[in-house]
């Protein structure tokens, strides 16, 4: 069997076991070893043919990872309104205290209520206010 022969076998294997499994790092691999083929078909030495596949398979390995869209950064659950519905909507603060907390009712229930932002300035005025993220039982909100 030639050598050309027995690159082409081991290609199409990893072009198999890549259906098989999902992956297009097999199939990146299996490239290069299309390579070594070429090359064995170019009569160059075994060496040279290694040499080929190793250069194609992990070159286009590398490019694989480069161009592939990387995974948006997810928000954490508390701040994500994909996670907790509760995120983004209003709610009325009637009364502040003097530590930027509050009591209020939302959704039929009494939350503790925090403003974000700088603790320095003098207390809020009551109205209405956003919910930016829940820490626990405590609703973290800014100005609506």
């Amino acid at each position: 069997m030639s050598d050309s022969t027995v690159w082409w076998i081991l290609a199409g294997l990893l072009v198999s076991a890549e259906l098989l499994t999902g992956t297009f790092h097999l199939l990146m691999l299996a490239i290069g070893l299309a390579a070594g083929a070429v090359a064995a078909h170019a009569n160059l030495s075994l060496t040279m043919q290694l040499v080929c596949a190793a250069a194609v398979g992990g070159g286009a390995v590398v490019l694989l990872q480069t161009l592939r869209p990387q995974p948006e950064k997810s928000q954490p659950a508390q701040s994500n309104a994909d996670v907790n519905l509760d995120i983004g909507q209003t709610l009325h603060v009637a009364q502040w205290l003097a530590d930027h907390t509050a009591q209020a009712s939302y959704r039929g229930a009494v939350w503790t209520v925090e403003l974000i932002g700088n603790p320095a300035q003098e207390p809020p005025i009551p109205g209405s206010y956003r919910i930016r993220e829940i820490v626990g039982n405590r609703l973290r909100v800014v100005p609506a």
